[in-house]
């Protein structure tokens, strides 16, 4: 029998993250939204909560869970707020899962505790300002020479990159020519504060505002050899796989900003009063609240479904692409029909639903554009 109830565990620690984002996250992340700052206490308390380390072993200073423990988590948080969400997510699905997944030994031995406590940060350099969706126009180079790796180039729209506490930047680079010809691309981790290692000034952005975001700069930086992460050449591979994992995550967080819009607009239906009438009463408004929880209850079935997959250890690329399109539509979607229920309240920043209109956008554009799901799901359908 198909059963998309939560397991005892998974819907205690909902329930947690849900007291969380809506007790601590909630009264005070506009201020950060509005002054652009990343919000440390908060991330911190989520370190402690142990949300930074919910997919990784304890072997390593993690919870031991799996990571559809991390998508409930980052539905959670993103109910309330996205930039508090895409801070989680990408600290673990770029920052820790490659290391995790690919890492030596010494490498996790090394790195993972800390992230997995959310006492640092980790960050993942795949985007150049010269290449987005075409990831495999890779720039970047590293050089061997002798026992270091000499690195320049470049990298932009990077999360996590340039906080207090990110202790790394995993960047892809071009380290040579395969044999049958092609760019041969690695992995290589670049600890924070290598001399030729510059973090730009962050972003002006639309949205997200309280997360980080910078532009990288790589000039004749020197790393050991010993930085490579995972098989030389199988950088890129290596990456496709994380994002793939990325995408059930960050559909996850465009449920939660779906479900948010659903929430604040049922408390606003019962308050806000015309023609005399509360609004809620109006079948145009209630149809509008139908078809949002109708989108996100759709796209939370879907992100489950590529979550129960990617657990079993099936084939679950099609369900991941198919989940974040569906998720981001969902958002988007629901953040326009969110700010038209407001009306000018929803145009003014102090609302949560002026903060998720701004918010929604980028999950259209962020980890796969929505044109590369759809020609992912194509292929997968062999077109």
């Amino acid at each position: 029998m198909v059963d998309h109830r939560l397991s005892e565990e998974h819907e205690a620690l909902r329930e947690s993250v849900e007291t969380f984002a809506r007790k601590e996250v909630a009264p005070v992340i506009g201020d950060y939204y509005e002054r652009e700052e990343f919000p440390y206490p908060l991330v911190a308390t989520m370190g402690r909560m142990g949300l930074f380390g919910l997919p990784v072993s304890e072997d390593y200073g993690g919870m031991g869970g799996d990571y559809f423990a991390l998508c409930l988590a980052l539905e959670e948080l993103a109910r309330v707020d996205s930039s508090v969400a895409i801070t989680l997510e990408a600290g673990v699905s770029l920052g820790a899962m490659p290391l995790y997944r690919f890492g030596s030994e010494e490498q996790k031995r090394t790195w993972l505790p800390a992230l997995a406590t959310g006492e640092a940060l980790g960050a993942f350099g795949l985007t150049e300002p010269g290449g987005g969706s075409d990831a495999g126009a890779t720039r970047t180079t590293a050089v061997l020479d002798g026992d270091e790796w000499v690195i320049n180039g470049s990298k932009a729209f990077i999360t996590n990159s340039g906080t207090d506490i990110t202790s790394f930047v995993t960047v892809t680079a071009v380290t040579g020519e395969k044999p049958g010809g092609g760019k041969e691309i690695s992995a290589i981790i670049v600890p924070s504060g290598t001399p030729g290692f510059t973090v730009a000034k962050k972003y002006s952005k639309v949205g997200w505002n309280a997360s980080d975001t910078h532009e990288l700069s790589f000039d004749d930086c020197r790393v050991p050899a010993a930085n490579l992460l995972g098989e030389r050449g199988r950088g890129y591979a290596q990456f496709l796989s994380i994002l793939t994992e990325g995408r059930v995550a960050i559909a996850a967080l465009g449920v939660g900003l779906a479900q948010g819009c659903v929430d604040e607009c049922l408390r606003y239906a019962g308050e806000r009063e015309a023609f005399g009438h509360k609004i809620g009463e109006y079948q145009a408004i209630q149809f509008k609240i139908a078809d949002m929880e109708m989108r996100a209850h759709t796209a939370r079935l879907a992100y489950y479904d590529a979550a129960a997959r990617m657990l079993c250890g099936e084939p679950y690329r099609k369900q991941a692409a198919i989940a974040k399109l569906v998720s981001s539509n969902a958002a988007m979607d629901n953040a326009r029909d969110a700010t038209q229920i407001f009306g000018g309240y929803g145009f003014m920043n102090e609302t949560p639903v002026a903060r998720f209109y701004r918010d929604a956008k980028i999950l259209e554009i962020g980890e796969g554009t929505s044109e590369v799901q759809r020609m992912l799901i194509a292929k997968e359908l062999g077109l």
